[in-house]
């Protein structure tokens, strides 16, 4: 398996960092290939502009069109083309990162506003002329998987914690970002506690990502459903037969997940 390893954290020193040491350690004893893109390290710009566009002249920025033409013209700026090299090669991408306001630091964000480019991971058409998304896209074939750390307890990411439940949270990227471009989307492996940890927590914690690496390769995807599936009508709305009284995030699974943190 080739697994591209997309790291959004400032600090080397830090419980994430020495999480990834651990985690591409496991995937290459296990005899993966693993790429890197760390975008502290890279001083990645994370702001979609016209310099990512160099042949898009003075007039009005669409940043859709403008993502499409260059992509398909061979035009866009050398940072965004070695990242879809580095896709392109991938089987499996990982998201590490630190839970920052309920979302992804603001680095990781633009990585996806400036490589997941339109005509590239998204607004792909099939034969009919049909737009590929949720469940199929310009990334099909590939999964995804987030790894996380936060630094509240597990038990206010459960069913009726405070924070939410932990899938709830991650469901626009889960959904919205890794399945609306077709990847399969892992379980995520989410770090509770992390300001707290001891040595003996890291201990255990690095022992269940080195198992959790061993499978990588053949963990079931999250039950999303397919948007071609027939389970949606025109309007894109879940058939009123199927899920009957649920609504919001969870009507967009075709079984239950599980509804406790890792």
């Amino acid at each position: 398996m080739k697994v591209l390893w997309i790291f959004a954290h400032p600090e080397p020193h830090s419980l994430g960092s020495a999480l990834r040491t651990e985690g591409i350690g496991a995937l290459r004893e296990h005899g993966h290939e693993v790429v890197e893109s760390d975008l502290y390290s890279m001083e990645w710009k994370p702001t979609v502009d016209r310099a990512d566009f160099p042949s898009a002249g003075d007039g009005r920025l669409l940043i859709g069109d403008a993502q499409e033409d260059a992509y398909t013209g061979g035009r866009l700026s050398p940072d965004i083309r070695a990242e879809h090299d580095k896709i392109a090669w991938a089987d499996t991408l990982v998201l590490h990162f630190p839970l920052w306001w309920f979302g992804p630091p603001a680095i990781l964000k633009g990585w996806f506003d400036r490589v997941l480019v339109q005509g590239f991971a998204f607004g792909v058409k099939d034969e009919h002329g049909r737009t590929r998304r949720y469940g199929d896209g310009g990334l099909a074939g590939k999964r995804a998987m987030v790894l996380t750390s936060v630094g509240a307890r597990a038990s206010g990411f459960g069913p009726r914690g405070i924070h939410g439940h932990v899938h709830d949270m991650l469901f626009p990227l889960h959904h919205g970002t890794f399945w609306y471009t077709g990847m399969d989307t892992l379980p995520p492996f989410v770090v509770y506690g992390a300001d707290r940890y001891t040595q003996a927590d890291f201990t255990e914690c690095a022992s269940a990502l080195r198992e959790r690496m061993r499978g990588l390769d053949t963990d079931t995807p999250l039950p999303f459903r397919h948007e071609r599936s027939g389970d949606y009508d025109d309007d894109l709305v879940l058939r009123a037969d199927l899920a009957p009284g649920v609504t919001g995030f969870p009507a967009h699974y075709t079984e239950n997940v599980p509804r406790t943190p890792r």
